[in-house]
């Protein structure tokens, strides 16, 4: 059979009903989240870049990269990163087909809701109706962390939420709160919430954990913690799930490598360093910015956006009182100028992201030749639902809602102090 030809079959069968509905005519490879994990598990200690698209700069360098790289992605957005960016939950999928068709992008790509938030059980309402509206727009897969409440009530909500998600759709839940070196995850908390997902029949692709991540610029403590994280995954292997290692920033390439190497996660965010990469700013390895004597970032010459757009932009951020990881708010007010910008400029703000996440696939997160990994098991399976790694274990008759909460009493974990749950 011709590449033409799988590729046609791919088209046809591997993009899921809400993909094949808003874009008919497309040629781009959209697909669910558990494709992506299911080809990192085929490799086997591999994973690869969920690339958080604040701004189009950064979709289209990543795409590029992946494609360069042969490597599945996921191009995803935060709630909270809505806010401040020109991308959000309604318009990603947009963004990364047109992209796509524009670019010749094959690749099999997910669009994925990061960071779902439920921080009190009075958000589940709104959550019912907003989570199918996502859904309808292009979401191909979803993360709920409602990992800022107690341990029953994340679960509870999880339980309760699962029901506005398609099956098809990739799924990540989150435990002990993205935050830093402080109230890490536990075996026993994480253990609680995937046994009671598995006991109502909820099987998700990733779990996040709390392992010493931190988002943003800063470096936290002793960065990821791998033996913990490898601990946690071991203990709970049995039912079929990755990890998805948030807050890369701080940790450099040799940390990195061990988590790809040394623990079962499939799937790592990369936010705050694609977006300074696009605007020309100097990275160091531990995808950190650098700041000069005056406290103020590195712009490099002849990278990323014009010397005279990054006076602008420095100054607006000055006005504004806006520093450090707060220029995160310069996305939203400045894509419009960013994008008038010559084109040769507009270039070589995507080639820095280009470069960037063609060497984190290829040269620190062993994701290389798992696009064709993905195209054949879709074309196994004949379908855009892979299905499950999983399968039911435990019993639901144990995991009422009475006995979540009186278990989740037991539970030997520290939430520690309130976190930042910014991406």
């Amino acid at each position: 059979m011709s590449e033409n030809t799988n590729y046609e079959n791919l088209i046809n069968i591997g993009r899921p009903p809400n993909i094949s509905r808003l874009f008919p005519h497309s040629r781009a490879l959209l697909v669910s989240g558990k494709v992506i994990d299911q080809a990192m598990v085929a490799k086997g200690k591999a994973m690869t870049i969920a690339a958080n698209g604040r701004n189009s700069f950064v979709i289209r360098g990543a795409l590029q990269a992946a494609q360069r790289a042969d490597a599945v992605l996921l191009v995803e957005i935060a709630r909270s990163e809505a806010t401040y960016c020109p991308v959000n939950f309604y318009n990603i999928a947009l963004y990364v087909d047109s992209i796509c068709n524009e670019l010749g992008i094959t690749i099999p790509v997910a669009i994925h809701a990061d960071h779902y938030g439920i921080k009190k059980e009075g958000d589940i309402p709104f959550a019912k109706m907003e989570i199918p509206s996502m859904f309808e727009a292009g979401i191909t897969s979803i993360a709920v962390d409602a990992s800022h409440m107690e341990d029953d009530k994340n679960l509870l909500a999880n339980i309760e939420l699962n029901g506005c998600i398609p099956t098809w759709a990739g799924l990540e839940t989150e435990v002990g709160e993205i935050k830093g070196n402080q109230g890490l995850s536990t075996v026993d908390d994480a253990s609680f919430l995937i046994k009671g997902l598995n006991a109502h029949g909820i099987f998700a692709d990733w779990i996040a954990l709390n392992n010493g991540s931190s988002h943003g610029l800063e470096a936290s403590g002793q960065g990821i913690q791998v033996e913990l994280t490898s601990e946690i995954h071991n203990a709970i292997k049995s039912y079929g799930v990755s990890g998805a290692q948030h807050g890369t920033s701080g940790n450099n390439s040799d940390k990195l490598r061990s988590i790809t190497g040394h623990t079962m996660t499939t799937k790592a965010n990369v936010a705050t360093a694609l977006q300074m990469v696009s605007w020309g700013v100097e990275v160091n390895d531990y995808g950190n910015a650098l700041l000069d004597e005056n406290g103020r970032f590195i712009k490099v010459q002849g990278q990323g956006m014009s010397a005279e757009m990054w006076d602008r932009m420095t100054q607006y951020a000055d006005e504004k009182g806006l520093k450090g990881g707060d220029y995160k708010k310069l996305n939203l007010p400045f894509e419009i100028y960013l994008c008038a910008q010559d084109k040769k400029i507009r270039d070589r703000m995507v080639q820095g992201v280009e470069d960037f996440v063609y060497n984190m696939l290829t040269n620190v997160f062993n994701a290389e030749g798992t696009a064709s990994l993905a195209k054949e098991a879709i074309l196994k399976a004949g379908s855009y639902d892979l299905g499950a790694k999983g399968h039911q274990i435990e019993d639901a008759v144990d995991w009422t809602r009475e006995k979540i909460i009186e278990r989740a009493k037991t539970l030997d974990v520290d939430k520690g102090p309130d976190g930042d749950f910014d991406d």
